[in-house]
């Protein structure tokens, strides 16, 4: 039987009545398998002594001889403090809650002792502690020759309120000895083999019960390779029921990405170009028609990263156009684009989706561009119909707040076939959106959108008018993705990266500022302004008031206070407007135009200008109350300047009281503008479930692994599963 089939009720576990049973349900654990899979979350590790005198070096574990008894407080709050040394040091214990321990511990008293020590009050304290009575009296030393009772691991575990440790431990015990015998290996012996894992009977025993800290890890080494094993054979699934042929699936996967091949009038050929059949022809050789009309109305060259993405897509188009050709052959293959397109703040993204849909709509074929604001999506729409009406595309913008006698005719016009590409936000596939024949879907920021979402605006295109089966589609992500998750959450999709960035920017400089010294960034601000360039200023809340996720509201800083304060005590000579999600869309609009325009000197702002806002006059990103925002928000703020031919600077101001992990992630930003370095870093310091909307996405639901730290054994899966279905 296989661990996760054990389904009987955690309550018939001996020992665990209805009350435990509901404290359990606390922690999402209802059944056996549930019980099991609550992986200790850290070992504590009694069989190395270390003793206070060595309190630095980790969590003591000594045997120590009790003092003396003192209380400190009144009433209720009245708090027990005992005093210990064994014979390195002393150490008092913080017994709060605990006022019992002056009767089972008295003075004399001979102890077993487990604690995380601090120096504080000029003394070392704890009171998060374990301790033993061994003894009411006796020599110290005489204790101190003995082997610990408890030198054992002890697996910690994560708990809810009204459960302990000692509880969870006898429970998982019990359930181990009452269910665990005859668990089944769950991934192929030959990869047991190779890999030196343990069987999955053992493997759960060595986590819940180690006999040493070694083991411990090796049964968890054999966990973390089943999860990720089981994950990579899902992704991999994915890929191979997409491209419907395992062998196109592995070529991919092995980094074989022009592999992929083909059928047409029943001959089966490569018609991929790869990189080598390219040489001696040119960029614009391998265009359509309206891409080679937009490349010579671009006033800049492409660079070398967008004209290699461009490529590959145009191949990828290129095949699902012939695979939906053959569609009426039962024979047929089926085939269509589905691709990750990331890369950093301003190298080009946008664009490179242009010319992709510029491809289709050269097949005769319906494009839709899906954004997450309606920021967004009018500055796509607006640069669109600059660039592309020219060339003869038909562009609409669509948005929830079209009145009727507006949307009435642009929806039939795309049910007609009369608009070739149209940009909006969720209303693209709302119920009364019909399209005649829609073959490529972009989805920009695809963090901000789940799989829901995804998928129904994929479905328009199955319920074209004239579908021709599962769209193209293109995720666009200017929060560059870890490898590591690239590998995991989008493993299925092929992933291509604009590193490269439009010649002739500058890269942004960015200071770091603790606040009660805002006065010299609001100084180099204005010499900024004097020289006619524009700035943001950007702050965590709308209004005072308002309550962020951490409750820190009476430390923050609001964009409606700090505007006024802006405009009357600070700059009062410049014009200042403010933007936030609370005003109204057409007022909204007004001031994005004007602030483009050079009418406005700065724009106050929530993290609504987060995207969707390129102005190159704008050279300052003030943000203030810096710490409120993640890395990923901070990067894609300041990627609002430096788009321009004049240097860029961004100014995070912080609060006084950050925490080391705050210190470390604002650092993160001082010393680099590489969006990839920043993903991985903020991947390290914030863990997966955080970044880039993952969690919400739908795919991301490890147990015991961890991509990031256990990247080794991630690629060890992904080979092994590829080397299995290739022998299937």
């Amino acid at each position: 039987m296989k661990l996760k089939e054990l389904s009987a009720s955690v309550s018939q576990v001996s020992g665990v009545g209805a009350a435990t049973a509901k404290l359990f349900a606390k922690l999402d654990i209802f059944t056996v398998a549930d019980l099991l899979q609550l992986w200790p979350r850290s070992y504590d590790d009694r069989t190395v002594t270390r003793t206070l005198s060595q309190w630095q070096q980790g969590k003591v574990h000594t045997v120590a001889q009790i003092y003396s008894h003192e209380w400190f407080g009144f009433g209720r709050m009245r708090t027990l403090k005992i005093r210990l040394g064994d014979g390195t040091a002393q150490a008092s214990l913080v017994c709060f809650n605990r006022p019992f321990l002056e009767k089972s511990l008295p003075v004399g008293s001979i102890v077993a002792l487990t604690a995380q020590f601090t120096l504080r009050y000029g003394e070392l304290q704890s009171s998060a502690f374990d301790v033993n009575c061994l003894s009411k009296d006796g020599s110290l030393g005489e204790w101190q020759d003995k082997p610990m009772s408890d030198a054992k691991v002890f697996p910690v575990y994560p708990l809810t309120a009204g459960l302990t440790q000692n509880t969870v431990r006898k429970v998982i015990d019990r359930a181990l000895k009452e269910y665990c015998r005859g668990i089944e290996d769950e991934v192929p012996p030959e990869c047991i083999e190779k890999r030196s894992l343990m069987p999955k009977m053992q493997a759960v025993y060595a986590v819940h019960k180690p006999e040493t800290l070694e083991m411990a890890l090796e049964g968890r080494r054999t966990l973390i390779y089943e999860e990720l094993y089981h994950f990579q054979k899902a992704i991999l699934s994915r890929s191979i029921e997409r491209r419907k042929t395992v062998a196109d699936a592995l070529a991919f996967h092995a980094g074989i990405e022009d592999a992929k091949k083909h059928w047409a009038s029943g001959t089966e050929k490569n018609t991929d170009t790869d990189s080598a059949s390219l040489q001696g022809l040119s960029f614009e050789s391998a265009l359509s028609p309206l891409q080679r009309q937009l490349l010579e109305r671009i006033p800049f060259e492409l660079t070398d990263d967008q004209k290699s993405v461009i490529l590959q897509m145009n191949r990828d188009i290129d095949l699902a156009e012939e695979c939906a050709g053959l569609s009426d052959r039962p024979d047929a293959p089926k085939f269509n684009m589905a691709r990750l397109l990331q890369g950093d703040v301003g190298s080009g993204k946008t664009l490179v989706a242009f010319f992709v849909a510029l491809r289709v709509v050269d097949y005769g074929g319906q494009c839709a561009m899906l954004a997450p604001t309606e920021i967004l999506a009018k500055q796509h729409a607006e640069n669109a119909a600059k660039m592309l009406e020219p060339l003869g595309v038909r562009v609409a913008f669509l948005t929830g707040n079209l009145n009727a006698a507006g949307r009435k005719p642009l929806l039939s016009a795309l049910k007609t076939g009369e608009i070739d590409l149209i940009i909006g936000t969720h209303a693209l596939f709302s119920q009364s959106v019909l399209y005649k024949n829609l073959r490529f879907a972009i989805i920009d920021e695809q963090h901000r959108f789940g799989v829901v979402q995804r998928n129904a605006i994929l479905a328009k295109g199955t319920n074209s008018v004239d579908a021709k089966g599962l769209p193209n589609f293109l995720l666009m992500s200017a929060t560059p993705i870890p490898q590591t998750l690239a590998l995991t959450v989008f493993g299925d999709l092929d992933v291509s990266t604009i590193k490269s960035m439009p010649k002739g920017r500058k890269p942004i400089q960015t200071h770091l500022t603790q606040e009660g010294h805002e006065s010299n960034v609001y100084e180099a601000v204005r010499n900024e302004l004097r020289a006619g360039r524009q700035a943001y200023f950007v702050y965590p809340l709308i209004e005072m008031g308002e309550t962020p996720e951490d409750g820190q509201k009476n430390s923050l800083k609001s964009a409606e206070e700090m505007c006024d304060y802006l405009q009357n005590q600070v700059y009062p000579e410049f014009t200042i407007e403010l933007i936030h999600s609370k005003v109204e869309e057409e007022e909204q609009t007004r001031i994005l135009r004007q602030f483009r325009e050079g009418k406005i000197d700065i724009l106050v702002a929530t993290s609504v200008v987060e995207v969707g806002v390129d102005v190159p006059n704008a050279t300052c990103m003030v943000i203030e109350c810096a710490q409120q925002f993640g890395l990923a928000a901070l990067h894609q703020l300041r990627g609002r300047v430096g788009r321009g031919e004049w240097q860029s600077q961004c100014f995070l101001i912080y609060g006084t009281q950050l925490t080391e992990l705050g210190k470390s992630r604002l650092r993160v930003l001082h010393q680099s503008t590489d969006g990839f370095f920043i993903a991985e870093e903020d991947l390290r310091l914030r863990g997966p479930g955080d970044v880039n909307g993952i969690q919400q996405s739908g795919y991301f639901t490890l147990g015991i692994a961890d991509p990031v730290r256990d990247k080794e054994i991630l690629e060890q899966t992904r080979a092994d599963v590829i080397s299995q279905l290739a022998q299937s």
